[in-house]
């Protein structure tokens, strides 16, 4: 529940204009556009890990797993995931972010995408209702905030990211509000060392965010936004965004060696090598986009299998 995280380009059907428009049912092609909002490494990125996070630290480290609330509350994620790329992908096309230099490169986005990113939202409401009738209301707090990051990311009045807040946005969003409200479904209470744990992928998606600002440095400094490696440099972005995957990577060592976490918490440290190798790929490219590519998905890859290995950690001490 939170702002998106820009990717690759993700699947488009059939230009209606081509040749072979004729074989894609309309039916076909709506729902195809539809499911391409939902970017695969979006949804797997930023939305499901922070939540499997949580769900782990409440099996692993307090014993508790409530199946019925937490799939009821993948659901909800899925839904708010869904409206964060409606509106992004709304608010982005109208005041022409990604079509800066090449207007002509993506087609006019539709209101009908507003009204899904509308109609997605109060169906993820709904459900945060109703896991608060079961849960508490601290279920209302965690996604009121998400929800607040979310709409309001590039949508006005607020628009976080023209404002020089998207990068805390994020971090917030899919660090401790997403950890925290996954891990209160299950223990319907609030943990010290839960919120230690949320800056993990907090640090690691804020990484995320700002190697994906890098080489889109020019358009967002001309449509207006405020974003670190608008603000500082490209350069300094590098070191940026390698200090806060530095950081993401070094809590759960950390923490083991504290005892805060388990000793199994140090097998997050495998995911360092991707690191170097983001570091090492950005240095001489950051200037130059398609070839700054292979830093951008390294670091990808860092933030998965560092908050992967760090989950799996938690959770396997509900086994022994």
């Amino acid at each position: 529940m939170g702002p998106v995280i820009n990717d690759p380009p993700h699947f488009q059907p059939p230009d209606r204009g081509a040749a072979d428009a004729g074989s894609w049912p309309s039916w076909a092609v709506a729902l195809l556009r539809i499911f391409s909002l939902v970017r695969y490494r979006f949804f797997l990125f930023a939305g499901l890990l922070p939540y499997l996070l949580g769900a782990a630290w409440g099996f692993g480290m307090e014993g508790i797993f409530r199946p019925g609330v937490f799939w009821a509350g993948f659901f909800g994620i899925f839904l708010s995931v869904v409206g964060v790329e409606a509106f992004n992908e709304y608010f982005d096309s109208r005041l022409g972010t990604d079509r800066v230099f090449n207007p002509n490169d993506e087609p006019p986005i539709s209101d009908g995408v507003l009204w899904l990113g509308l109609a997605a939202f109060a169906g993820a409401a709904v459900t945060g209702i109703l896991l608060a009738r079961e849960a508490g209301w601290p279920v209302l707090l965690y996604a009121g905030l998400g929800g607040l990051a979310a709409a309001f990311y590039v949508g006005p009045p607020i628009r976080w990211v023209y404002r020089g807040l998207g990068e805390i946005m994020i971090a917030l969003s899919y660090g401790p509000w997403m950890t925290l409200g996954s891990l209160h479904l299950q223990t319907q209470r609030f943990s010290w060392g839960g919120l230690l744990a949320s800056m993990v992928p907090a640090c690691l998606i804020a990484a995320l965010a700002v190697v994906n600002e890098i080489p889109d440095f020019h358009q967002d400094r001309l449509v207006g936004k405020r974003n670190l490696v608008v603000r500082f440099g490209r350069r300094v972005g590098v070191r940026i965004y390698l200090g806060l995957a530095a950081a993401g990577l070094a809590i759960p060592a950390a923490g083991a060696l504290l005892g805060l976490f388990p000793w199994t918490a140090l097998g997050t440290l495998a995911a360092v090598p991707l690191l170097v190798k983001s570091g090492r790929a950005a240095a001489g490219t950051y200037e130059t986009p398609l070839e700054f590519v292979p830093a951008v998905r390294s670091i990808v890859l860092c933030y998965v299998v560092g908050t992967v290995l760090f989950s799996l950690a938690l959770a396997f001490e509900g086994l022994r």
